[in-house]
């Protein structure tokens, strides 16, 4: 008769030990990532509290919901803005621009600007946006 109850099948698996070996590992990983995630330690500069007294370099375009076109704060038409533009980029190659555009403005008036500064080889172009509310 024991011959036979050897011969049962066993039709339960144990999983709580496999369970405990994963839970385990998975800690393991969690704390391996989190430690190598912090990254190297370095002394930041300071920031001076003084106002620079170096010119800001960077010229705002900014494209009102009307389509007028601004310059810094000046009111300008697509040719003065393009004859402005490369007086200051043949001052310094280099010019950065930044594009401010109204949300409501029509699309097709700040494609122009940008056609303008491509066409004027003005490489260093930035988009100004609103910051995402989280």
């Amino acid at each position: 008769m024991r011959y036979q109850e050897e011969l049962d099948s066993y039709d339960e698996i144990n999983v709580t030990s496999m369970l405990d070996l994963a839970y385990v590992l998975l800690i393991v990983f969690i704390i391996m990532t989190t430690a190598a995630v912090q990254g190297i330690q370095i002394n930041l500069p300071k920031a001076s509290n003084q106002p620079s007294l170096a010119k800001p370099k960077t010229k705002a375009i900014t494209v009102t919901a009307e389509g007028t076109i601004f310059l810094d704060t000046f009111p300008v038409t697509m040719e003065q803005l393009e004859s402005t533009l490369l007086q200051y980029k043949a001052a310094d190659p280099t010019l950065p621009v930044v594009v401010k555009g109204d949300a409501t403005v029509m699309y097709q008036s700040v494609i122009d600007v940008l056609a303008l500064l491509g066409k004027l080889e003005i490489t260093q172009v930035g988009l100004v946006t609103q910051n995402l509310v989280k």
